[in-house]
């Protein structure tokens, strides 16, 4: 069975070289860990959001690099979008499964961070 699973490895890791600059996973993580693709995948972890609801849960974000940071998010399959035929159209933006699984250590890690911040260094 381990010779099995190994096997799997090795070639996940001929699939992916992650270390060159042609590595599909490597744009992935690049559009996770930009300034915002970080916040857009926290924001949206426990619920949908739309847009304007998500422009303003993120301080700071201008409305366009939001705009690019979901169309990366949405491209690389972490963010799901919804629109709604009405005048304006509403959009809707939640993450998929992947977005989730791939959310969750960074909501881990900043949660542990906030917890060791001391109160005179709390946002």
């Amino acid at each position: 069975m381990a010779g099995g699973s190994q096997h799997t490895q090795a070639e996940a890791v001929e699939r992916y070289e992650v270390l060159h600059t042609d590595c599909p996973a490597r744009d992935v993580v690049d559009h996770v860990t930009s300034r915002w693709g970080v916040w857009v995948l926290i924001s949206l972890r426990s619920n949908a959001l739309r847009f304007y609801e998500l422009r303003e849960s993120i301080q700071g974000i201008s409305e366009k690099m939001l705009a690019q940071t979901l169309r990366a998010l949405v491209q690389d399959g972490l963010v799901w979008r919804e629109v709604e035929p009405t005048t304006p159209p509403q959009v809707t933006y939640g993450l998929t499964e992947f977005g989730r699984d791939v959310g969750e250590p960074l909501t881990e890690l900043f949660d542990r961070i906030t917890q060791r911040l001391s109160p005179r260094n709390a946002g």
